[in-house]
């Protein structure tokens, strides 16, 4: 008799291996209760590919083909050139298989009409990891914060996402940064790669639906040799009930002892809450810091070792046909804000 997927662990492949955040996920997915059991490069010399090898050297290479037309598989996971990543995640779905892609899940109008046509005709989903909420646990607990209504209603979110071009922990083992992260067709410009994080925060934090693009701004500040680099952008968000503005850019200094000084500032009508995600700069050391204040007073919380959910619940959606970790028309509208940012926005500097 055949197993079921309920009866074994999930069976999973990851495709694609150019970021390195594949480390994140595919440990988060293992964690879960899922077992890797292949691999699939489109570039065997990628510093991330041959880290992830030596990371699990037991698990075997295949054919990007070959692990689609395996009925064992039941779930994708890519963290292919951005420009990519959508057609590995279309053909894997309808493989049979739900996919789970390193924002952004796709970086053209055309490719997200085709990912949401491909889900309403296969039933499959298509989850993008947004790590810098999924994990990290001060951002879960200020969504139990602002959903106890102890600052009120949520009016407005501040998110701040600089991150610094020489940073190791996303260069490949210390490899440098490939020719694709300096082309703004292969990432999809700075407003749907790293401001997408901070466009899904900002419709979860604020329960909005949709919203609405009401300026934008990209620009090429420091890279007169790469015109076609992005290493700034501005977004401002408008939804019926709230408002939200986002800055991105890759401007970390090397003094920084991390990869960024990621901010989240969460107003309500009652107080606010402030996140340092990463650094407390002069401040406590480690990640995580939390800070909120309403009529009752300023709190601090420090969230290192949380447990974190979304992998859990993408195994659950698997198994039950959910949408317990993301709903999908919410990582639609994010990557709808993304893409809409990103072509709206005023061009400033060396672009081109």
């Amino acid at each position: 008799m055949e197993t079921s997927s309920a009866d074994r662990p999930l069976k999973i492949a990851a495709i694609g291996l150019d970021h390195a955040h594949i480390y994140g996920q595919v440990p988060g997915l293992i964690a879960a209760g899922c077992e890797l059991v292949a691999t699939a490069t489109r570039d065997d010399d990628s510093s991330i590919a041959r880290g992830l090898r030596e990371r699990y050297p037991d698990v075997p290479v295949r054919t990007e083909q070959e692990i689609l037309d395996d009925p064992e598989i039941d779930l994708i996971v890519t963290a292919a050139i951005p420009k990519d990543r959508a057609e590995i995640a279309i053909a894997a779905m309808r493989a049979g298989k739900d996919v789970v892609t390193d924002k952004p899940g796709c970086t053209t109008f055309e490719q997200l009409e085709e990912i949401k046509k491909t889900v309403e005709e296969t039933g499959r989903f298509w989850s993008i990891t947004f790590s810098e909420r999924f994990e990290v646990p001060s951002v879960a607990r200020a969504g139990e914060i602002a959903r106890s209504g102890a600052i009120g209603t949520i009016i407005q979110t501040l998110g701040l996402g600089p991150h610094r071009e020489g940073d190791r922990v996303h260069l490949g083992d210390a490899a440098g940064r490939p020719a694709w992260f300096y082309d703004e067709a292969n990432f999809g410009g700075i407003l749907v790669d790293i401001c997408s994080h901070q466009i899904d925060q900002f419709l979860w934090f604020t329960g909005s639906d949709t919203a609405e693009v009401v300026a934008s701004t990209v620009g090429n500040f420091a890279h007169p040799d790469d015109p076609h680099m992005n290493d700034f952008g501005e977004v401002l968000l408008r939804s019926d009930n709230a408002q939200g503005y986002v800055r991105v850019d890759w401007f970390t200094p090397q003094g920084l002892p991390t990869w960024g000084d990621g901010r989240l500032f969460i107003l309500g009508t009652k107080g606010y809450i402030e996140l340092r995600k990463y650094v407390d700069v002069e401040g406590r050391s480690g990640t995580n810091h939390l800070f909120w204040v309403n009529d009752e007073g300023t709190h601090y919380e420090q969230l290192d070792g949380v447990p974190l959910t979304y992998y859990d619940h993408v195994v659950a959606d698997v198994r039950d046909r959910t949408h317990t970790a993301a709903p999908q028309e919410h990582t639609f509208e994010v990557m709808r804000l993304a893409l809409t940012a990103q072509q709206q926005a005023a061009r400033r500097g060396h672009l081109q």
